[in-house]
């Protein structure tokens, strides 16, 4: 057996997820059974999937990718997907989610820039609480940066150039 993970879950609706490990034709063979049940019990409650939101992401080293059905349609594979906020690739690479915090959050510094006057402690640092840091801190116990560019990325001044102007409140991290 390889040692690598493999691993491939597929989406449906909003929040149900079917996982499996499928690094042999019984754990392909696994999920399409869990997949034909869902079918089953979806047409025995009259009850229909929208097919065209059901995607596979393929995830791990070595990941075979076979594909899977429901019903008669073949469901579409993805590099990614987004859930509950957090973007998961197939590489389980978290670089891009902490490209999307940053980018959130110096949006929403600019906001603050352009529509507060005062440069005060006592005005920036609660909207800075308030508005900015829970974009950085949401599910970060999932996506927690690991690699250095990713946590200098976070940690930078925002806006680049308007360092003083920001003095008063906080690093993003």
């Amino acid at each position: 057996m390889d040692s690598g993970i493999e691993c491939t879950l597929s989406k449906f609706a909003d929040d149900t997820k079917l996982c499996g490990v499928v690094n042999t034709l019984e754990g392909r063979d696994a999920i399409q059974r869990d997949l034909d049940r869902l079918e089953r019990w979806a047409c025995t409650n009259r009850m229909k999937f929208n097919k065209a939101k059901c995607k596979v992401l393929h995830v791990g080293w070595r990941n075979p990718k076979h594909d899977y059905r429901l019903g008669e349609e073949w469901i579409e594979s993805s590099p990614k997907e987004k859930d509950l906020g957090v973007l998961i690739d197939e590489k389980l690479n978290m670089s891009r989610q902490c490209a999307l915090a940053a980018q959130k959050a110096n949006h929403v510094l600019g906001c603050i820039k352009r529509g507060v006057a005062s440069r005060s402690r006592e005005v920036i640092l609660p909207l800075y609480s308030a508005l900015v840091r829970p974009h950085l801190e949401y599910c970060i116990q999932l996506w927690g940066p690991q690699y250095r560019r990713d946590i200098e990325l976070l940690e930078a001044s925002p806006e680049e150039g308007h360092e003083a102007d920001w003095r008063a409140g906080a690093p993003l991290l």
